[in-house]
């Protein structure tokens, strides 16, 4: 730090007998201390008060350099102010909560819960069982919330009320598949399936919420826990912030269990981690007839193999190669018999980015590309790309600050051999809508066991959890919260 004293001018000493080079001195010490972060915040504090003593009792040219080095070191408090707490501070909380969650007693009554979903599945927007399971035990504990969100979403609240807000997140939805693993709570609901571990995200939501309810006093503001309906293709996390549910909160985290990985360790990355992706359908109108007389018709199936061809050539032709995107045809529809030329045929895809300008550029060409080809061929052709859901989903990109956060508390939790970098992926989620609207941060939680045959991709019907990542998920949920508020709470 340069000497800013007029060196013209005559040394002058305060009525405690202070020159300007003492104040200078002390000056430089107090910022040499911070630098090092040796010295905590309050003592900083009070050096600042000697400091604003003393210069209020010289001449005011001699003030401006001082209120200049002021200026600078009360803006890096403010920043020092929000940075994560320290390992020495992490370690002790970090082990608490999770020797709490694996206490046998709380363990299995986790465990219990989660079963209990996983025995009910239901699909978006009608998770009424679910809900109400929730609701039920959210009162057991003593927690308020607000209810119905989103239909058949809840909001409980922990903590003063007061910022800063730290929401965590669960979908709560199953997914429309047969679950073929045979154990004793296998799905009793035919058809339908815990396949993407909703049930086990909901479990670990709730109990950090038993965690951070033990230690509501403690808390430095407030924690909103939002058990989410529809993400499995109903844009829940939209309807949610249509219903206010994040108006407050400052950032939103949440984890999602991967058998990617083995159990206990935590994956994620800053920036984009899944794609945005959309949905779409295209119907090819044409003119039916005998197949023995093309010329008299319009044949559809031959403009849509046409638009089908030039779909590929999007990715292919007009996207930078070192850009993920995918367009992707899934399904076509068209004719019954084979010497009739039908009226219409129907096919249709997803379609992929890793940004949202990406996103909007594919939807944009898919829809060129099919009406002019449908034109090509005389025919007609109408789109849907199911906007009232709405999709596409926005890519899920995690806030680099609230990630560097969470990384930091799962290393002091589970090791850092055992947090990550996960690859970006072409998969969606739709908590891309909450990192539209706030703060937010998704880690993967590892669940594979070979032992077990919790193995299997998400969304198989073999899909299975290895219970004993729930009390990971459950302290790793608290102690982020928890931490969160201690980092960015500002005394009034």
């Amino acid at each position: 730090m340069g000497n800013f004293q007029d060196p013209n001018a005559s040394v002058q000493k305060d009525q405690n007998g202070k020159t300007q080079a003492d104040l200078n001195v002390l000056l430089h010490n107090t910022l040499s201390q911070h630098v090092s972060f040796t010295i905590e915040i309050k003592e900083s504090l009070k050096r600042l008060s000697q400091l604003s003593k003393y210069l209020s009792k010289v001449g005011s040219a001699k003030l401006m350099g001082f209120i200049f080095c002021l200026l600078l070191l009360t803006f890096q408090w403010q920043s020092w102010a929000l940075e994560t707490p320290s390992d020495i501070e992490l370690e002790p909380l970090t082990r608490e909560l999770l020797e709490s969650a694996k206490k046998l007693e709380f363990f299995e009554w986790m465990r219990g819960f989660r079963r209990k979903i996983h025995e009910y599945p239901e699909v978006g927007f009608e998770e009424h069982k679910t809900s109400q399971l929730i609701r039920t035990e959210l009162d057991s504990l003593g927690i308020s919330y607000k209810w119905p969100v989103a239909k058949t979403g809840v909001v409980a609240t922990i903590g003063s009320g007061a910022k800063p807000v730290f929401s965590l997140r669960a979908d709560m939805d199953g997914l429309p598949i047969k679950e073929l693993v045979e154990w004793e709570h296998k799905s009793k609901v035919d058809g339908k399936m815990h396949a993407c571990g909703h049930d086990s995200h909901v479990a670990m939501v709730l109990g950090a919420a038993k965690l951070l309810h033990s230690r509501r006093d403690e808390l430095k503001g407030t924690v909103k826990l939002v058990f989410q309906p529809g993400e499995e293709g109903y844009a829940g996390a939209y309807h949610m912030l249509l219903d206010g549910a994040l108006d407050d909160v400052d950032a939103i985290f949440a984890l999602h269990v991967l058998p990617a990985y083995p159990t206990g360790i935590l994956s994620s990355r800053p920036g984009a981690m899944t794609s945005g992706a959309g949905l779409f359908s295209a119907t090819i109108q044409g003119k039916g007839g005998h197949a023995a007389l093309p010329h008299l018709n319009r044949d559809p199936i031959l403009a849509a193999s046409f638009a089908i061809v030039a779909l590929q050539q999007i990715v292919s032709r007009e996207t930078d190669p070192l850009e993920a995107r995918v367009v992707t045809v899934g399904f076509m529809e068209g004719g019954k018999v084979a010497n009739v030329i039908p009226e219409s045929v129907r096919f249709g895809g997803t379609f992929r980015s890793l940004t949202n300008e990406g996103l909007s550029y594919l939807q944009t060409r898919i829809k060129e590309v099919i009406e002019m080809q449908a034109a090509v061929h005389q025919c007609t052709a109408t789109l849907d790309f199911l906007e009232d859901v709405p999709l596409p989903y926005p890519v899920l990109s995690n806030d680099e600050e609230l990630y560097e956060h969470a990384k930091k508390v799962g290393e002091t939790l589970v090791g850092e051999a055992n947090v990550q970098l996960h690859p970006a992926i072409t998969g969606a989620e739709d908590f891309g809508f909450f990192s539209l609207k706030t703060k937010a941060a998704m880690f993967g939680l590892g669940i594979r066991n070979e032992t077990l045959k919790s193995n299997q991709v998400l969304h198989s019907p073999y899909f299975f959890l290895d219970e004993s990542a729930l009390p990971i998920g459950a302290a790793f949920h608290a102690a982020v919260a928890i931490s969160y508020l201690d980092s960015h709470f500002v005394a009034q």
